[in-house]
């Protein structure tokens, strides 16, 4: 049977939540960075940003990750309040996982002998903070002062060690330790406190607000120095700052879509000396994280767009990445061009991804989403959501057309579109079906069944609904009238999808109990019994371009391959391919197979047959 690796990831963009910051952090060793989406934190390499690991142990959404100093650990918090502390080495490795707040962790540091850990975030009564042992998760110190939530931490570099917080509730605090003792608040700032960093030298800290003030402190006393320039500062809240590796200049982020690199002088006052502007100008592009890494800098927008801008020459054009930040529900392959990808994500975002290359650009249907169904032929999508209407739309390169709809009468549940005809486009209903030639429906039909599932042949000549009972009903199709030809009985739950081989001789449908049945389109005969390897149900299904292999896709995680001809037990299993489910499989040859799922990920196996 085939062997399975793979070869290449395109990985989701970060979480993000309008009105507060994220947090990404890097290697001090490598231009890696970790940034989270979901339960998953994600590696990337900046230098090869299709090369990324992705960590998948959390049980809650993960919120922030960073490396130790010494690069030979990474701790990553979630919402439950748990710190895990792993490595990297030969796979993923846990030393430690402790409780640490009651609530919702949004910083964590560590300090420079790599010994201890604070984290900082949502607790109940007045535990908003903790610092630790790595090793034992026993307190060092107690962290009185704060009355909400403490949204920002931050670890001196060198000795003496100090703590600096500042959250919520307008205040900077100062620790001094270990073990840590509160020694002052610092009432600068008139609005949340977002983001607190100490400089790589530890002679300063910064603070930035959503007061659209950034307050430069000395590192050692806390006191007050200077600050950011009011004259082309941010006209919104500063969100997150970023020290350079040389402690002399900072990079800020804004809700006024911008960022803006300053140089910080001794007296701790700071210049603007580059300002960048982001995207267009609409809410998405609100600047929400930033990281200084070596020689990149790195901002994230809300909606997701991370720009790398080079420290060296501020005045070239950035490279740009984006991806999926909710789950992928749909990959595309389009025969003309085996080297395009289009995914598409249930929030309304079609990302396009050149094979070997990664992203090559989005485009945005926000103002029609959630999608629920997605199709496409050559230069065209078709999709729904969750209303009665179908959309269709041009699409050149990254930008789409006028987008035209029809209200077909009721929630479409699955469409499908013959890929030789493709003004026809099938649309499965809760009971029954509506065939469209264009914008105009040419049949709605009431079938007496629930439908969960359909597919239409190439040429538009025959149709397969399948039900919540189990069945497979096939029509014929002349006109605009359908005509039942068989009804095939195999399946013991309700139907999740079907489809043609390319070769048009067989079908494939697989269902809600876990099973995948290949069938003889002429016979109507099953043709690969005992598909049933999944531990639950079957989202995706999709053959090989040559109608030699079929790929399922499953809530189990997985992704199995079987090779027609060949007992179904000899089949090829990628295990975990997509960390809560696989929703999303496609052929793009023979020997590559792209998947996508529930982590936002897609990702690309090579097939080796033997």
């Amino acid at each position: 049977m085939a062997d399975v690796k793979l070869s290449e990831t395109y990985a989701c963009v970060p979480s993000t939540e309008r009105g507060r910051g994220i947090l990404i952090s890097g290697d001090p060793k490598t231009n890696n960075i970790l940034y989270c989406n979901g339960r998953s934190v994600i590696i990337r390499n900046l230098d090869n940003p299709q090369k990324v690991e992705v960590y998948g142990e959390h049980a809650y959404p993960v919120t922030i990750a960073r490396y130790s100093p010494n690069a030979e650990w990474i701790a990553s918090a979630d919402v439950s309040g748990t710190v895990r502390i792993w490595g990297t080495h030969n796979g993923f490795v846990l030393k430690n996982e402790f409780k640490v707040l009651s609530g919702r962790i949004d910083d964590l540091q560590w300090s420079p002998d790599n010994l201890r850990i604070v984290a900082s975030g949502d607790g109940k009564g007045k535990s908003f903070v903790r610092a630790f042992m790595w090793d034992s998760g026993s307190t060092v110190g107690e962290f009185d002062g704060h009355s909400r939530r403490v949204l920002s931490c931050a670890f001196k570099p060198s000795r003496p060690y100090r703590i600096v917080t500042c959250g919520e509730d307008f205040l900077v605090n100062f620790y001094e330790g270990p073990p840590f003792k509160f020694k002052q608040s610092l009432r600068e700032h008139t609005n949340f406190v977002n983001c607190v960093r100490f400089s790589p030298d530890g002679s300063k800290f910064i603070t930035v607000s959503s007061d659209k003030k950034g307050i430069i402190y000395e590192g050692k006393t806390g006191q007050k120095l200077g600050e950011l320039s009011a004259q082309d500062g941010h006209q919104g809240s500063i969100y997150a700052v970023s020290w350079s590796p040389d402690s002399k200049q900072v990079l800020t982020v804004s809700a006024d879509k911008t960022a803006k690199v300053w140089k910080i002088s001794e007296d701790g006052n700071g210049k603007v000396a580059k300002t960048w502007t982001s995207g267009s100008g609409g809410v998405e592009d609100m600047l929400v994280g930033c990281l200084w890494q070596n020689d990149h800098l790195v901002t994230v927008s809300l909606g997701g767009v991370v720009n790398i801008y080079s420290a060296s020459d501020l005045e070239n054009d950035p490279l740009t990445l984006s991806g999926h930040i909710k789950n992928v529900s749909a990959l595309i392959m389009f025969k003309s061009d085996q080297s395009t990808v289009l995914s598409c994500s249930y929030d309304g975002l079609i990302i396009r991804w050149i094979r070997g290359v990664g992203y090559a650009g989005k485009i945005n249907m926000k103002d029609h989403a959630p999608i629920k169904c997605f199709a496409a032929v050559e230069g065209e999508i078709i999709f729904s959501g969750f209303n009665n209407m179908v959309w269709r739309a041009p699409i050149q390169g990254n930008e789409c057309g006028p987008v035209e709809q029809i209200d077909v009468g009721s929630q479409p549940k699955d469409l499908s579109v013959a890929l030789n005809a493709p003004e026809t486009v099938l649309v499965a209903t809760d009971s029954g079906a509506v065939l469209l030639n264009g914008l105009k429906v040419l049949s709605s039909i009431n079938l007496g069944f629930t439908v969960t599932a359909s597919s239409i042949s190439p040429d538009g000549t025959e149709v397969i609904l399948g039900g919540q009972d189990g069945k497979l009903h096939i029509y014929s199709v002349s006109g605009d009238t359908l005509t039942e030809e068989a009804v095939l009985e195999k399946h013991r739950g309700a139907i999740t999808v079907i489809r043609y081989s390319p070769d048009v001789s067989m079908f494939a449908s697989g269902d809600a109990n876990r099973e995948a049945v290949v069938w003889d389109r002429s016979t109507k005969q099953v043709k690969l019994n005992n598909m049933l390897y999944h531990t639950a149900r079957i989202n995706c299904l999709a053959w090989s371009p040559d109608s030699t292999m079929i790929a399922t896709g499953s809530l189990d995680t997985n992704v199995i391959i079987y090779e027609l001809g060949k007992p179904a037990s000899s089949r090829k299993t990628i295990k975990a391919a997509h960390l809560g489910g696989v929703y999303g499989v496609a052929f793009a040859d023979e020997c590559s197979i792209l998947s996508s799922g529930e982590d936002g990920c897609v990702r690309q196996w090579t097939v080796t047959l033997q």
